[in-house]
């Protein structure tokens, strides 16, 4: 396994960071995932997923302005960083590589 490599759930967090951009906190985050990919997620595995992806310098974070609304609370913002970048851009060429190597007759099921 290269240095850049990440697993799936890591993988979503990070490309949701992205589409979300300048509004990617953990609520929005694990929203956005549920939405998009009809699929529950855990407050403690969204925060696990983010403190390691920054741990591993994939992601950055600052806080926000404390609002009323959170009673006082900070949001803290995440995005990617460019060493984030390029392990998403390694995992997406691996993938695409993989399905450049299937064989047409792969998934010719008229056959089986």
């Amino acid at each position: 396994m290269s240095k850049n490599s990440i697993g799936e759930f890591e993988e979503i967090v990070m490309l949701t960071v992205a589409v979300l951009y300048n509004d990617a906190y953990g609520i929005t985050i694990k929203k956005e995932i549920e939405e998009r990919l009809k699929r529950k997620v855990s407050v403690g595995a969204m925060r696990t997923a983010l403190n390691r992806l920054e741990k591993k310098g994939f992601l950055s974070s600052e806080f926000g302005e404390a609002t009323a609304v959170r009673g006082g609370k900070r949001k803290r913002y995440f995005k990617v960083t460019p060493y984030g970048k390029t392990a998403l851009e390694s995992v997406m060429e691996t993938r695409k590589q993989l399905w450049d190597s299937i064989p047409d007759v792969a998934f010719d099921f008229k056959f089986s």
